[in-house]
């Protein structure tokens, strides 16, 4: 593999550190975004998922992509299958993520791209992480500043994995080919209700935070007072019944199998990301 690695969504919670493990290892980077900047030593290049004519440029010099769905994007298969269809037709290396879970059903967006994709002939690895640690210095962080974590998971627990990790689980699928034609669930080392999570937080920050579950209808009324259109708060509140059905509890260890590392705890995460959650 000589070519060019394409990320998208490179200035992420997980492309950004993708981008700097992947020019740690000498890879050439190209940062794919409609705006085409620049992130943290990638070369930017302008590429629109609804406009095909984008995708020439972009895919020029690259064998091997990193691909995700933007955030806010309810229609994942319109707009990640042609994304798809034109790296097979160059024979580029796919890295999807996609969600733990997804493959349960074949009727899920996710699994319908992920069967897309290995029906495609190009070469790919699939990650499947579970919910982001890191969603608490992003989603939940206007919770965590007023003290309450309000969310529809009941008890039900998850093992949370930092950004890092899957970043570093991205960069060992793309700079090898050991690992091609798999699929991989990236969890944490250990499963934890939110209540669980709240109390190892709150040392972090220096102030109490509570953990209160809340209904769906409740969520989604949170979410759109925020401003998230109403649409994705459903489907945001959706994805919290895996979560108290116990199917976000699973441990893995595929981190380690991709990385040579065990993944990160949610202390971990907590100490390294203080002055965001504080």
């Amino acid at each position: 593999m000589s070519g060019q690695i394409l990320v998208f969504a490179a200035n992420g919670n997980v492309g950004q550190p993708l981008v700097q493990a992947l020019l740690a290892k000498g890879e050439q980077v190209k940062a794919a975004s409609r705006a085409g900047k620049a992130v943290g030593g990638a070369r930017g290049v302008a590429l629109d998922m609804d406009d095909p004519s984008t995708f020439a440029t972009a895919f020029a010099g690259v064998d091997r992509l990193f691909l995700l769905a933007p955030t806010g994007s309810l229609d994942i298969t319109a707009r990640l299958l042609p994304v798809i269809e034109a790296a097979a037709a160059r024979k580029v290396k796919v890295v999807l993520m996609t969600a733990l879970g997804v493959d349960a059903d074949d009727a899920i967006p996710y699994r319908q791209v992920e069967l897309a994709l290995e029906r495609s002939g190009t070469p790919f690895v699939i990650l499947r992480p579970n919910w982001f640690a890191d969603n608490f210095h992003t989603f939940w962080k206007a919770g965590i500043d007023h003290g309450v974590i309000a969310l529809p998971a009941a008890d039900g627990k998850t093992s949370f994995i930092d950004a890092r990790d899957i970043a570093e689980s991205a960069a060992a699928a793309l700079t090898t080919d050991r690992f091609d034609g798999r699929a991989f669930n990236l969890t944490g080392p250990e499963a934890l209700t939110y209540g669980e999570a709240a109390a190892i937080l709150a040392p972090v920050t220096g102030k109490p935070i509570a953990y209160t579950p809340v209904s769906d209808d409740a969520f989604v009324g949170i979410l759109t007072g925020a401003g998230v259109p109403e649409p994705y708060a459903r489907f945001l509140a959706t994805l919290f019944h895996p979560v108290r059905e116990g199917w976000t509890a699973r441990v893995t260890g595929d981190v380690e199998i991709l990385t040579g590392h065990a993944p990160r705890a949610l202390s971990t995460y907590a100490r390294d990301n203080a002055a965001r959650l504080a």
